[in-house]
């Protein structure tokens, strides 16, 4: 049986929070190392490429708790709206508590390495895709067609994201919440099929 990864989770959970704060080119090796506890060791262990290879890691894991977070809200909520706006109270009271220093890491290190970065990029497209599809099978069921479930939920996937950053320089959550309930309400109204 192999030997469990004893260092690696911490240091994907200390680059998620540090890149999500402070942003890939504000991280240093040393300060993952001391936000994770993992000897120096363990990163070059586990992340022979070096920190861009935690950066794939760290996108891909905030992905799946973005998904996961997603999924939870489309089970609780009955159409894609009310999805729209839970999402957007979730995301506000966040970056409340953080005192607007979060953001998305996934958004922080997409734009300082994409598209050079091959690996990254594709981390990136996994993990806006599902938070995609999740958003897409909620619209589908609210009677939208294929093509214009697609659209919508790039349309709010971008827009909430965006509202993310504005909400960070205006360290206020006004951004977040006005953004979902006006997608909320585009929603409700726009036309099926």
């Amino acid at each position: 049986m192999p030997a469990v990864p004893k260092h690696r989770t911490p240091i994907i959970n200390a680059a998620v929070r540090l890149f999500r704060r402070q942003g890939f080119a504000g991280t240093g090796l040393n300060d993952i190392v001391d936000a994770s506890g993992a000897p120096k060791g363990s990163l070059y262990h586990y992340f022979p490429e070096g920190k861009a290879s935690i950066a794939v890691a760290a996108v891909e894991e905030a992905g799946l708790r973005v998904a996961e977070t997603m999924a939870k809200l489309a089970r609780e909520h009955r159409s894609a709206a009310d999805l729209m706006r839970a999402h957007g109270r979730l995301y506000a009271g966040w970056m409340r508590k953080s005192g607007f220093r979060d953001g998305c890491p996934i958004t922080t290190v997409l734009l300082e390495l994409a598209p050079r970065n091959r690996a990254v990029s594709e981390a990136g497209r996994k993990a806006y895709g599902a938070r995609l599809a999740i958003l897409r099978e909620k619209l589908a069921a609210d009677g939208f067609s294929p093509a214009r479930a697609e659209r919508l939920s790039v349309l709010c996937v971008s827009a909430l994201q965006g509202a993310l950053i504005q909400s960070r320089v205006e360290r206020s959550g006004a951004a977040i919440e006005t953004a979902a309930d006006e997608l909320a309400a585009m929603l409700e109204t726009a036309p099926r099929g």
